[in-house]
């Protein structure tokens, strides 16, 4: 039996509930295509990033650790993965849209620079007075303008509602500018647990990879709220903290915060009575969120990571290192803009040179980055 893409928006209708988006009833594309025959548009929208260039170029991006720090910890790409899984999860226990909130999620960080934060700070910093510069909105540019797939259109023509989703993706560290997407409107619940999943993921993976890394003190952690609770939930008594412990107690976390999540939207929704998207998006405020004792715990292990692991020496001296490649590589460029591949150079024609280079640096991986700079500058180095 074919199943057919009619079929699984009826499915829709019936198995989500009345406040998820609907693949049949998107505000559809920026160019007038054929919808497939046996996928949603949101299900298209989400194979079409993962066949993206910039997508298979996260796995060389850094999420906390460069790649050379070693095989097992999170990159860019393991974390987008991550993201997702937990969005889905998410969005299946409240009946929300699983394939939107799946390509909220995989799209969310398509625009990282390399070298992390560090390499978007710099970036940033470089492109003051000439558009300036975060990776959501670059996220956005990339499905938008910059990827080049398709005869008839720029970037992937993704649906209304999954670039409304990335453009209005928010944690503590990302905000973007909506002009286009009605900004007096919230984000859609999807994309609202697509921003509580990406939390929830760095929250776990980068606490699991600065206990890996001997970054992080035991003895300081068994000073969290949230640490507690994990103890006490695995039964783990002080005894010797095997990586199985580790294991356990990372698991818990990705573990009690969906639940939490889950549990405390369910109670805001059922309160405030919401029955359609629109509900959800003229809230007075967002609906996918912690219950108050979780959100105290949860931003008590932020600020504790914050001062812990992301101010630790040895990742503040890899991004004083990042700050240097990047400036270097940037000033370069604009410089002596005909040092550009010539591909990229040929953009010149109809973007200021500083959007150009900054498109071509944010698009880097780590690894590519640091070839470039011994490209530019070591003597010895092939061009």
């Amino acid at each position: 039996m074919i199943v057919k893409r009619e079929h699984l928006e009826k499915a829709e209708q019936v198995s989500l509930a009345p406040y998820a988006l609907k693949a049949a009833d998107s505000a559809g594309r920026i160019y007038p295509e054929d919808e497939s025959a046996t996928r949603t548009a949101f299900q298209r929208d989400r194979d079409r990033i993962i066949h993206t260039r910039a997508f298979r170029r996260l796995e060389y991006k850094t999420q906390v650790f460069i790649y050379y720090e070693g095989d097992h910890y999170r990159t860019r790409l393991t974390h987008t993965l991550e993201v997702a899984q937990i969005g889905k999860a998410l969005a299946r226990g409240l009946g929300a849209n699983q394939d939107l909130t799946e390509a909220i999620c995989l799209a969310h960080d398509l625009g990282h620079s390399p070298f992390g934060h560090a390499g978007e700070w710099v970036l940033r910093d470089l492109m003051k007075g000439h558009g300036g510069f975060n990776h959501n909105s670059q996220s956005y540019r990339v499905v938008t303008e910059l990827e080049k797939r398709y005869p008839d259109f720029p970037g992937l023509n993704l649906s209304y509602e999954t670039r409304e989703g990335m453009i209005k993706h928010e944690t503590d560290y990302d905000h973007s500018e909506a002009h286009e997407y009605a900004p007096g409107r919230r984000a859609s619940l999807e994309a609202q647990i697509a921003n509580l999943a990406d939390e929830a993921a760095y929250n776990a993976h980068d606490l699991d990879d600065g206990i890996r890394a001997g970054i992080l003190d035991l003895k300081e952690l068994n000073e969290l709220a949230i640490w507690q609770r994990l103890r006490k939930n695995i039964g783990w008594d002080s005894g010797e903290f095997t990586e199985m412990v580790r294991h356990e107690m990372i698991r818990e976390l990705v573990g009690v915060s969906v639940g939490d999540i889950v549990t405390t939207t369910d109670q805001r929704l059922t309160a405030a009575d919401i029955d359609s998207p629109d509900g959800v998006q003229l809230h007075d405020s967002n609906i996918v969120g912690y219950a108050d004792e979780m959100h105290a715990e949860i931003k008590e292990l932020k600020k504790f990571l914050l001062n812990n692991m992301y101010r630790h020496y040895r990742l503040m001296r890899m991004q004083v290192k990042a700050r240097n490649f990047i400036t270097d590589i940037f000033n370069a460029y604009v410089n002596d803009p005909s040092m550009l591949p010539t591909k990229t150079g040929q953009l010149l024609a109809n973007l200021p040179a500083e959007r150009v280079i900054c498109d071509y640096i944010a698009g880097m991986t780590d690894r590519y980055a640091l070839e470039e700079w011994e490209r530019l500058f070591m003597p010895n180095a092939s061009p």
